[in-house]
């Protein structure tokens, strides 16, 4: 029986690894950021998702030898999207063309994955001097953070970061439905709705390279990402959603029945007519909105099914 030698080439580890570069108008940082993933994953793909910049974002990834993919629908979901529907790969890294994350981690995150067969690790940041981002950032990723772990029974320590990497069967089976900055927030309620085994392993963060802007308005997005919370949890956890809208309204009938019960009970008469009507069709409604809640339970647990399966394919 012949043994085949190890293979010499520090590239062949690296092979089968995708490096995904969502980027607008990142032109001062761009080459920097890929030259960076190349030193510490030769072999691996480097793709830099272009989303219709405006500056010298393309030219300076080609030139830094990147290839370059264009994605006109402007947001970073229809990147992600675009992204894990063309590329294949085995394992995917995600990160931004900022500057900001640490390309050096990126071996040792590929490492773990492969080593404790994960389907998703997340860098979570830890700021170097922190400034790296603003105070209103900060908030809303805790708060965030605290709300899907409340909704979802578990959560992750940074739900926005940026940096993960992702099996082929975590990336295939990922619907990415998100058009904008949400689609971090989809990324964990996928793993959290299908109970996938994942990881965080805490990664230096720092400022962006001079020249570039942040893309993220804090309320603007701050209010979009909310509401994504909100319909995720409409699609995976129904029933919590319409449960909880049920026995607000339940309790609002009483309290605007109570006293037209108490008035009827001490004279035998309703003056309140329109006000007991009002209670009745609150009533009614929260009703409504139980039986939705578990009609909907049924119709999320067959979809958490076929997502399963779709997901064991791979």
């Amino acid at each position: 029986m012949t043994r085949t030698a190890p293979s010499t080439d520090p590239a062949a580890s690296w092979r089968g690894v995708a490096v995904i570069l969502p980027c607008f108008n990142e032109a001062p940082a761009i080459a920097q950021v890929v030259a960076a993933f190349r030193d510490v994953l030769p072999g691996a793909a480097i793709i830099v998702f272009d989303n219709n910049s405006t500056d010298a974002t393309a030219t300076c990834a080609v030139a830094a030898g990147a290839e370059v993919i264009h994605e006109p629908l402007r947001g970073k979901g229809n990147v992600i999207r675009r992204a894990f529907a063309e590329i294949d790969a085995e394992i995917y890294i995600m990160a931004d063309g900022d500057g900001t994350y640490d390309a050096a981690r990126a071996p040792e995150l590929v490492e773990l994955l492969r080593r404790r067969r994960l389907d998703m690790v997340v860098g979570t940041r830890v700021e170097e001097g922190g400034e790296a981002y603003r105070f209103g950032h900060r908030f809303g990723n805790r708060l965030f953070n605290r709300v899907v772990e409340r909704l979802f029974g578990r959560g992750f320590s940074d739900i926005f970061s940026g940096y993960r990497v992702m099996s082929r069967r975590f990336v295939k089976s990922f619907p990415a439905l998100s058009l904008g900055f949400e689609i971090e927030t989809e990324l964990a309620v996928h793993a959290l709705q299908l109970r996938l085994p994942t990881a965080e392993v805490p990664t230096r963060y720092t400022g962006r390279v001079e020249g570039t802007a942040s893309k993220l308005k804090t309320y603007r997005d701050g209010a979009r990402i909310l509401w994504a919370i909100v319909m995720l949890t409409k699609q995976h956890r129904p029933f919590l959603l319409f449960s909880t809208i049920a026995g607000l309204l339940c309790v609002l009938s009483l309290a605007l029945a109570a006293p037209v019960v108490t008035e009827f009970l001490d004279t035998g008469l309703v003056p309140r007519f329109p006000t007991a009507i009002l209670a009745t069709g609150i009533m009614l409604m929260a009703g409504l909105s139980f039986v939705a809640g578990l009609v909907l339970h049924g119709l999320s647990v067959s979809q958490a099914e076929m997502k399963r399966l779709y997901y064991l394919r791979w």
